[in-house]
Formats: structure tokens, sequence, C-alpha cells
């Protein structure tokens, strides 16, 4: 397992000042964690931060919004990147969920303050507040038009909003227990949602209706994700001829992060189980690199990469911390991950 180098969250702003400070840890384990600091004497001629490390660690390039530190002792180094914006003022507490829409424009975010919001991205002013929900929203989401949202809540139900005038279209029910996150299939038609009852299911939009369950685990589902298979990989047959409603479940397969420990891996369409993974701890999360390769990450803090044409041992397994890994973004040639911390 690799070293973690940490700064302190608010770093940016500690070295945003002449003579500015911010504090290093870099833990490995089994080991003690060693412990510093970075200290900014100023300003180089072009702009750029003059800062300095205490005995043990190194600072490499430095930018206007970026640092590179490394712990030679360790051998690890990090880039940290600086916050481009900061909103303050969208949730007074945790945000638990958030989604920015196609186009770049509007975000959307819950929060344990209790509320979801939408707002715009360029200066995080407050558009709409979606109010229907009974209990804590978990989960939301940007249909790809980004005119719609999509959100799944502990009590059960799966509601569709406009965000041009915050109204609820739709409002799903079925589950038994708290939705813990959604999908959705191509443009929008099919939604998917997974609870705490252990159940994943397919929703048609225009009707309002179920279109059946995908899976029924016995253990709450974390986290899903639906990408398009590998045209190598086998994902059955359906036993009966798929509802007319059900639009662009062909070729798809629906990740399931569950909380027993196991990844799943099932065909949309058909209902058939493809692959069956068992990690070291609850999975949180999973999402698609390509239609051969996906990640999912757990409670115990690691990221496994498989390769869907065999999963029966992960490509590698990543642990920077043993803190729980939350969500999973694939970005350019690599992914961003959110843990714990």
């Amino acid at each position: 397992m690799a070293a973690t180098l940490r700064i302190q969250s608010d770093w940016s702003r500690a070295l945003s000042r002449d003579e500015g400070e911010a504090w290093l840890s870099c833990r490995s384990p089994g080991k003690a964690t060693l412990y510093g600091s970075v200290t900014r004497r100023g300003l180089s001629s072009d702009g750029v931060p003059d800062i300095v490390a205490s005995e043990g660690f190194l600072v490499g390039e430095v930018t206007k919004k970026s640092i590179l530190i490394s712990c030679p002792h360790e051998n690890v180094s990090t880039k940290f990147l600086a916050p481009y914006t900061s909103f303050c003022r969208i949730h007074q507490k945790s945000i638990t969920c958030l989604d920015i829409s196609s186009g770049g424009g509007l975000g959307v975010s819950t929060s344990t303050d209790g509320t979801m919001k939408i707002w715009q991205a360029a200066n995080g002013e407050i558009r709409r507040l979606l109010e229907g929900h009974v209990y804590d929203v978990n989960c939301c989401r940007f249909f790809p038009s980004g005119l719609v949202v999509l959100s799944g809540g502990m009590d059960a139900q799966l509601k569709i909003w406009s965000a041009e005038d915050a109204s609820c279209v739709v409002t799903f029910k079925g589950h038994k227990g708290g939705i813990l996150d959604t999908a959705i299939v191509d443009r929008g038609r099919n939604v998917l949602s997974c609870s705490r009852d252990g159940t994943a299911r397919l929703w048609d939009c225009g009707q309002s209706s179920c279109l059946g369950t995908i899976a029924d685990c016995g253990s709450p589902v974390n986290g899903i994700a639906v990408g398009t298979a590998d045209s190598s990989l086998n994902l059955g047959s359906p036993e009966s001829p798929p509802s007319e409603r059900e639009v662009g479940t062909e070729g798809k397969i629906l990740l399931l992060a569950r909380e027993d420990k196991k990844l799943q891996g099932v065909g949309l369409q058909s209902r058939q189980p493809v692959f069956l993974f068992i990690g070291s701890d609850a999975f949180n999360c999973c999402t698609f690199l390509s239609s051969t390769y996906i990640l999912a990450g757990t409670q115990d803090g690691n990221i496994y990469q498989l390769d869907l044409r065999n999963t029966n041992a992960p490509i590698q397994v990543i642990h920077r911390s043993g803190a729980p890994v939350l969500s999973l973004l694939p970005y350019r040639d690599g992914f961003i991950a959110s843990q714990g911390n």
C-alpha cells in the first residue's frame, strides 16, 4: 500500500497571503505519520507564490493554482490543486450529491440540510429549490437535456423535476426502502434506481411505471452504473420479449455496488447475471471507464479496476487511504475519486 501525502483542506487560503502556512502529513501503513508544513515567503517576479517546505518534504512545481509536494523518505509525491471557484452559500451543511448539466450552465445538489437546489454553475446563484421528498434526498442527476432532474430519497420515492420551474412532473413508487442511486438509459425515456431494499428497478418515464426488477440482491445496493458492453461479452437472453416501452436497454450492462461486499454485473435487457466479484468490504460506487474496463470503490478505501471480459481477478487495486471511497468519475485518461477523509 502506498503512502498518502495530505495537506490541510484550506491550504490555498492559508498560502494566499505573505508568510502563510499550511500543515502537511505523510502516512504510510504500519509506520509513524510524518508531519511538516509549507510556508509562503512572498511572490516571484511573475506572480507565482514562493513556497518552501519544512524538513522531510520538498516543494516541486508551483503555479498560481497548484503545488507539487514530495516526501522523499516515503518516495511519494502529490500535486494539490486549488479550487477554481468556491460556492459557500448554496447549502448550510454537507453536500451529499451533485451534478452539472450537459451544457455546464446549471448545477444541482442535495445536502444533509434537507434541501435540493438548482444553481448557476458560473456564480453559484440559486435558481430553484426542489421540494417534495420526505426525509433526506440521497441522489440527484440531470437528464442529458439539462432541463430535467432525477432524484431519489429515503422516502423510497424517485422523482423527476423541471429545472425551469421546479415542478415535480413524475413520482415513481415501488421501492420498499430508501433510494441510494440512479442512472439514466440513453436519452432518458427509461431510468434506473437502486435501493436499501436490495433491488434495482427499471422505470418508464412516459407512463410513470415500473418496467421490472433488474436484480434482487438481498442486500442494499449502494450504487449503480449503466454502460454499453463490449460485443464479446455474453449478456444472456431475456426469458420473455421485452416491453415495447423499454428503449435503449439492448447491449447494456448494469453494475451493482452492493453492501454485502459484492460487485455484480447484470444484462439490462436480459435481467441475467453476467459476473459477480467479491471485494474486501461493502461497495459504495461504481463506474465505466470503457466498454471493457470498470471501477468500483469500497468502504475500506480500495478502488478496484476490472476487465469485464475476465473478472476473476482485478487488473489493479488502488489504496491511498482507509477512508471510504464515496464516488468515482472518469476524467480524461484517468478518473477522479472522492473519499470520506
